[in-house]
C-alpha cells in the first residue's frame, strides 16, 4: 500500500478525537457556567461584584499557569496521568468551594479549579489530538475538538441557571464535580502515539523552548493569544449579568417569551449558550480553512471582526435583539483561534513537544482572561458599569489582529542534539 493510499483512507473522526471531544465538552460546560453565579453568590453573602469576579479571574490565571506544566506532565509521564490528575483537582476544587462562605476560600480553591481545567483542557487534549490525526485531517480535527468545548458552552450556562431552580450553589457545585469525574469514563479511548521526526525526538524540553522563545514570530503568537483571553473570559464571566442588568425588557407574548425567555437574567445565559451554538459552526470552519489557507492571516481576520463586533454592538442601544446578533456574531468568531493557533505552533514548531509549547501560548491568553474578568469586576464597582472594561478589549482586539501579520509561517527545522 502507498503512502497515498494509507493517507486516503485514514478517518477524521477516531476513538481519540471522541473521547478527547467529551473530556473538552464537560470540563467547559462546568467552566463556562461561573458567570451564572456571579449573582446569586455575590447577594447571599452581600458581597461587592469584584469579590466573585476575582476569583474567576485567579481560575483563569491558574490555568493558564497550569496549561504548559499539565502539557509537560502528559509528555514525560503520559497523557491519561495528566488528565487524571487534573479531574481530580477540578472535582475537589468544585467541592470545597461549596463550603467556602469567605471571599478569600472561594479566590483561593479557584487555583484548583483552574489547575482542574488545565489538565484536563486544550493544552492536553488538543496535543493528544493533533498527534492522533492523519497530517491533512490535523486542522480539521482539532476544530471539531474545539467545537466540544464550544457545545459544553451550549449545556452549561442553562443547566447552571436550571439547576439552581432546584438547589442551592452549593449543590449545583456538588452536581458538577461529579459530572467531572464521570468524564474520566472516556480515558480508556486516550490513545496517542507519539508521531514526531527522529531529530524531534532528540531534542530535549529545554532545546526546543530556547528555540521558540528566541523566534520572534513565538512571541507575537504569545502576544496575540493575549487579546483573545481577556475577551472571552470578560464576556463568559460578566454577559450575564451585564444582560440581566442592562437590556432592555423582554416583550410579553414575544418570540423569545413563548420559548420561556421570559426574564433578562435567563437571556443572560442563554446568550452564552447562543455564543457555544455559534462557536461549533465557527471552530469547525476554522479549522476546515485552516488546513487550506494561510493560519496568521486568518487569525488577523478573526480578531479584526472581533474587534468591529464588540465595538459596534456597545455603541448600539442593549436590547434583547442585539444581545442575540452580537452572540451569534462573537460565537461564530469565538473559539475559532484555537485550532488555528494550536495549529500554527504544531506546524512550525512540530508535534513532540507541542503540548507544552501551546501551553505557554496558552497562558498569555489566560493572562489576558485573568485581567477581563478582574477589571470587569473592579471597574464595575468603581463606575457602575462596563464602559471602560469593553473598550480595552476592543483596544486589544485590534493590537492583536496587527501582531498576527508579521509571524513567519514556516517550519522551524529540528535540530538533533550532537
Amino acid at each position: 500500500m502507498t503512502q497515498t493510499q494509507r493517507t486516503a483512507q485514514a478517518p477524521l473522526v477516531t476513538p481519540v478525537l471522541i473521547a478527547g471531544s467529551v473530556i473538552l465538552l464537560i470540563g467547559f460546560a462546568i467552566r463556562a457556567s461561573f458567570g451564572v453565579f456571579q449573582i446569586p453568590i455575590a447577594e447571599e453573602f452581600g458581597w461587592a461584584r469584584t469579590e466573585f469576579s476575582l476569583a474567576i479571574a485567579i481560575q483563569n490565571l491558574a490555568w493558564g499557569i497550569g496549561q504548559p506544566l499539565f502539557g509537560a506532565v502528559a509528555e514525560k509521564i503520559g497523557d491519561r496521568k495528566a488528565i487524571v490528575a487534573g479531574a481530580l483537582l477540578y472535582a475537589l476544587g468544585l467541592v470545597l468551594s461549596a463550603f467556602a462562605i469567605q471571599p478569600w476560600q472561594h479566590q483561593g480553591l479557584e487555583v484548583l479549579v483552574g489547575f482542574g481545567v488545565a489538565g484536563t483542557g486544550f493544552g492536553v487534549i488538543l496535543a493528544i489530538v493533533g498527534r492522533a490525526a492523519a497530517p491533512e485531517h490535523r486542522s480539521m480535527a482539532l476544530g471539531v475538538a474545539t467545537a466540544a468545548g464550544s457545545a459544553g458552552q451550549i449545556v452549561g450556562p442553562p443547566s447552571a441557571e436550571l439547576l439552581l431552580r432546584l438547589l442551592p450553589w452549593q449543590g449545583v457545585f456538588m452536581v458538577f464535580a461529579g459530572v467531572v469525574l464521570a468524564s474520566l469514563l472516556a480515558l480508556p479511548f486516550i490513545r496517542s502515539p507519539q508521531i514526531a521526526s527522529r531529530a524531534e525526538l532528540e531534542q530535549s524540553l529545554g532545546q526546543v523552548l530556547g528555540r521558540a522563545f528566541r523566534d520572534p514570530s513565538f512571541i507575537m503568537i504569545f502576544m496575540g493569544f493575549f487579546s483573545c483571553g481577556y475577551q472571552l473570559a470578560f464576556i463568559t464571566a460578566h454577559f450575564p449579568p451585564f444582560v440581566a442588568e442592562l437590556c432592555g425588557p423582554i416583550v410579553p407574548g414575544g418570540t423569545l417569551s413563548a420559548i420561556g425567555i421570559t426574564t433578562t437574567s435567563a437571556l443572560g445565559a442563554v446568550a452564552i449558550s447562543v455564543i457555544g451554538l455559534f462557536n461549533i459552526l465557527g471552530t469547525v470552519t476554522a479549522g476546515w480553512l485552516g488546513n487550506r489557507y494561510s493560519r496568521k492571516y486568518l487569525l488577523a481576520g478573526i480578531y479584526t471582526a472581533r474587534t468591529v463586533a464588540a465595538a459596534a454592538f456597545i455603541l448600539m442601544p442593549i436590547t434583547p435583539g442585539t444581545v442575540l446578533v452580537f452572540s451569534m456574531v462573537m460565537g461564530a468568531l469565538w473559539l475559532a483561534t484555537v485550532p488555528l493557533t494550536s495549529g500554527l505552533v504544531a506546524h512550525i514548531y512540530g508535534l513532540r513537544y507541542m503540548g507544552t509549547l501551546y501551553g505557554f501560548v496558552f497562558l498569555s491568553h489566560q493572562i489576558g482572561g485573568f485581567l477581563g474578568v478582574w477589571l470587569g469586576g473592579r471597574l464595575y464597582d468603581l463606575y457602575g458599569n462596563y464602559d471602560l472594561v469593553w473598550w480595552v478589549g476592543v483596544g486589544v482586539g485590534a493590537f492583536s489582529a496587527l501582531v498576527h501579520l508579521p509571524i513567519r509561517e514556516t517550519p522551524i527545522p529540528a535540530r538533533a542534539t550532537a
